[in-house]
């Protein structure tokens, strides 16, 4: 009897030990199922601020060459809310300013949405520029510019495009009578390692699309002035900068002025400057 009750004490173990390894093979999936379970990101909130803050959110380093699926969706979003806003109003440009603040209204340092509108009347329409750029480093920016029209109350979009990459957003209008397009200029500065830059284009839009008539990129320590029918330009030439201060002297400025005309901008002068 002791043998017997012995002998099934010890099958009972065996086959205790048996089955562990099969346990702990089950028990391998059922836990890596519920850490990915738990690891499942959230789905993204309902409301616009939430939703681009989340998708900005995904952009700590990002290259700004590698941003575009991401950028791109937080376009869409605010393009599309944009283009319902407008549907059915002719809003100013301080209203749109504001909506577009409201998509971005959630971002935090160094994340960052920074508005950019115009609206200008032009051939019994009023011409709306929705602009923004996105930034989330002191370099890594990316910008876009939508074009609206509105005609009595009601808005739609007409024409997308992106500026210089890293550069924010600035407008200026030519004083000029009416004519078969609305022209404007966009310019904007980035951050350099001594000097901010400047680029900017001439634009000429047609009621369709959009055509650049003039344009420079990455002026070191570039300024721009507009007066009536006249474009001037400021700017230090980078290499003369470095060779003057190694020396504790300081380079002159290099100034040019253009002329505005019916295709683009001409050149009327140029000269040296005091630094």
């Amino acid at each position: 009897m002791t043998m017997k009750r012995t002998g099934f004490i010890n099958f009972c173990n065996w086959a205790g030990l048996a089955t562990l390894p099969l346990a702990v093979a089950l028990s391998v999936p059922l836990c890596a199922m519920a850490q990915d379970e738990k690891q499942a990101p959230p789905p993204p909130p309902e409301d616009l601020p939430g939703h681009v803050n989340y998708l900005a959110q995904q952009l700590y380093g990002v290259m700004l060459e590698d941003a575009t699926p991401i950028t791109d969706q937080i376009q869409k979003l605010v393009l599309t809310q944009l283009e319902q806003w407008m549907m059915d109003r002719s809003p100013t440009d301080v209203e749109v300013r504001r909506d577009v603040d409201m998509a971005f209204s959630e971002l935090h340092y160094p994340l960052s949405g920074q508005a950019a509108a115009f609206a200008r009347p032009w051939k019994e329409q009023m011409v709306i520029g929705a602009g923004y750029t996105l930034g989330w480093t002191n370099i890594d920016r990316t910008n876009v510019l939508a074009i609206f029209s509105s005609r009595q109350g009601h808005g739609h979009l007409v024409t997308v495009t992106s500026f210089v990459p890293r550069y924010d957003l600035h407008y200026a209008f030519p004083q000029e009578p009416p004519g078969d397009a609305f022209r404007f200029f966009v310019y904007g500065f980035r951050l350099g390692q001594s000097q901010p830059r400047l680029s900017a284009t001439f634009y000429s839009f047609d009621g369709k699309n959009l055509k650049s008539l003039w344009e420079l990129h990455d002026l070191y320590d570039g300024k721009i002035y507009f007066e009536k029918d006249r474009v001037t330009i400021r700017f230090l030439n980078e290499q003369e900068y470095i060779e003057e201060a190694a020396h504790g002297r300081r380079p002159p400025r290099h100034q040019t002025v253009y002329t505005i005309t019916p295709t683009g901008l001409d050149v009327q002068s140029e000269k040296d400057i005091p630094f």
